[in-house]
């Protein structure tokens, strides 16, 4: 094999992140993800915004970001949400037509209370200087 090829499928493998297959979501799996507040209003900000995908910085309200970016493998782990990195960004969706196929009524029936504690999250004071670098 090329030396420029082997290089660059070594790149194209380290960039994409593990998401487990349908068939693989575990409900436990889901409801430990879902246990912590900070993922909780991250699923609320999902739903609040049609469920469209928000790059990182969306959620900078929650933490710092590698505390960011820690819950978000968690969800990523679980199954809750995609990760689809854009450059040096990366885009996060819910997982919601695998999730309502693997377990049906389950994202309706968590969905109000993710929107409450995103909604708790939402008057908490903005610190401009931690998050002026974001995005």
């Amino acid at each position: 094999m090329n030396i420029e090829i082997g290089a660059w499928l070594r790149y194209i493998t380290c960039m994409s992140l593990y998401h487990p297959e349908p068939e693989q979501i575990e409900l436990a799996n889901v409801l430990t993800a879902l246990g912590d507040e900070t993922r909780l209003a991250m699923l609320g900000y999902l739903a609040r915004n049609n469920e469209l995908e928000m790059a990182c910085g969306a959620f900078h309200r929650l933490g710092s970001k590698t505390a960011l970016s820690y819950h978000l493998a968690k969800l990523r782990e679980a199954g809750v949400v995609n990760v689809r990195p854009q450059g040096t960004k990366r885009l996060i969706s819910l997982r919601r037509n695998t999730l309502d196929e693997r377990f049906p009524g389950f994202l309706a029936s968590i969905t109000p209370s993710a929107v409450a504690a995103a909604d708790r999250h939402q008057d908490d004071p903005l610190d401009e200087a931690a998050t002026a670098s974001w995005d």
